[in-house]
């Protein structure tokens, strides 16, 4: 008997239909003799609608006001998959945020969970009850309700397998695993049998929809084992105990895999592409020293992550121009937190572009092969897609393109990097 979680994204939650066809994954694992817990996200488009209405009411929201509203969607799932599963004959109870409770620290609609107190919820699987809990959020400090942000629910999975100590934990979505890029976009995309913690890390930080970055960095901290598999599965098809999806694993569990011939070492992993970032100039800056801290300060006390970040250099009359990105969603209250410390940072004008993409390569390959990023401009160049900004890690290279470059870009590069699946015929 093995002690489970699973999770299920919001297409998996969309509608009474699919939410019964959950519920069977879900009885099929407890028959089989584990003890269960469910991790629910809101129904598909249900979060973009409450977070619209939150908008209409006033454009420069109330982050805990905002949680009380976007919060509500994951409580709906949650009930609905409880009392599908007690239809079906089981043992089932949902258990909201700040009944276990999962307690939270830091900002409202960013918060992070702090610990889970979890003995009456593994008394109650322990007595064969199935445990759904609506991912996304918690309980903070003052007692409101808290949301992790967009895909909090992968990290709420992670941090109840912490809690509980299970043996695996099971993230199903609307694909079959993690892929070298989105195959929506290029067909041609092939699933990977395992992805190292580094790797997904990255992947999921430049726009890879699979796994929150957070998820993925505390299964990396607590030592969760993670799969990715999809829950569009047929009713006599294999179980996830024996047909995983993508494995998310340590480096030297990918050693192990490798040394077995299971899969072949790439330079490259994957391509991914983040769409939802805008980008800020601030035109004739300072250039002195703090003038950047005098930019950067009020954004990060207000919880705004900035991304990739390029100051020119400086004219003859002293001053700079400096542009930098921001989640689209911060777009509003970073313009309006600038704006406020006008005089302090002492620009001129703030532009902003909503209209770029960010596109990423990623792979643990990259530390002992040069090369990857010349690669990357080059393809670029050839298609006459221009680059506005880049960035660099340990294994990963990002560029800001226009957004309606996006597809193409991705094409391209996933054919340069040979990562394009063989045709059966081959």
């Amino acid at each position: 008997m093995a002690r489970i979680v699973m999770k299920f994204g919001g297409t998996s939650m969309a509608g009474t239909e699919r939410i019964r066809r959950v519920a069977n994954i879900v009885r099929r694992q407890q028959a089989a003799g584990h003890q269960v817990a469910v991790v629910v996200s809101a129904m598909a488009g249900e979060t973009d609608r409450l977070v619209n209405f939150c908008r209409e009411a006033h454009a420069l929201y109330d982050p805990a006001e905002y949680d009380v509203v976007v919060s509500s969607g994951e409580q709906v799932t949650s009930g609905l998959l409880a009392l599908t599963l007690q239809g079906l004959g089981c043992k089932a109870r949902s258990w909201l945020g700040w009944q276990l409770p999962v307690k939270t620290v830091e900002a409202h609609a960013k918060a992070r969970i702090e610990s889970i107190e979890a003995p009456d919820m593994i008394a109650s699987l322990e007595a064969g009850e199935i445990a759904v809990i609506p991912g996304f959020q918690g309980v903070g400090e003052d007692g409101r309700i808290t949301t992790l942000g967009r895909g909090g629910s992968d990290t709420s999975a992670v941090a109840v397998a912490a809690a509980i100590d299970a043996d695996r934990c099971d993230i199903y979505t609307d694909v079959d695993g993690v892929y070298t890029t989105d195959p929506r976009i290029v067909a041609k995309a092939r699933k990977l049998k395992a992805v190292t913690y580094e790797e997904m890390l990255e992947l999921a930080s430049v726009g890879a929809k699979v796994l929150q970055t957070r998820s993925v960095g505390l299964a990396m901290k607590e030592g969760v084992r993670v799969q990715v598999l999809s829950s569009f599965i047929d009713d006599d098809a294999t179980p996830a105990d024996e047909l995983p999806g993508t494995l998310i694993v340590s480096e030297a569990e990918m050693d192990q895999i490798l040394q077995e011939g299971d899969m072949e070492r790439q330079h490259v992993t994957g391509i991914a592409h983040d769409k939802n970032e805008a980008k800020i100039i601030l035109t004739r800056v300072p250039d002195k020293p703090g003038a950047v801290a005098h930019i950067f300060d009020p954004l990060a006390k207000a919880s705004i992550n900035v991304d990739m970040i390029i100051q020119n250099v400086g004219r003859d009359k002293g001053e700079t121009d400096v542009t930098f990105t921001v989640p689209q969603a911060d777009l509003a209250r970073a313009q309006a937190l600038l704006e406020d410390k006008r005089e302090d940072i002492g620009f001129n004008r703030i532009i902003t572009d909503s209209q770029i993409a960010k596109i990423s390569v990623v792979g643990v390959g990259m530390k002992s092969h040069a090369g990857v990023a010349a690669t990357m401009f080059q393809a670029l160049a050839d298609r006459g897609i221009n680059i506005q900004a880049i960035t660099t890690s340990e294994i990963k290279v990002s560029v800001m393109i226009d957004e309606d470059e996006t597809e193409l870009a991705v094409r391209v590069l996933h054919t340069a990097y040979g990562l394009d699946a063989q045709d059966e015929a081959a």
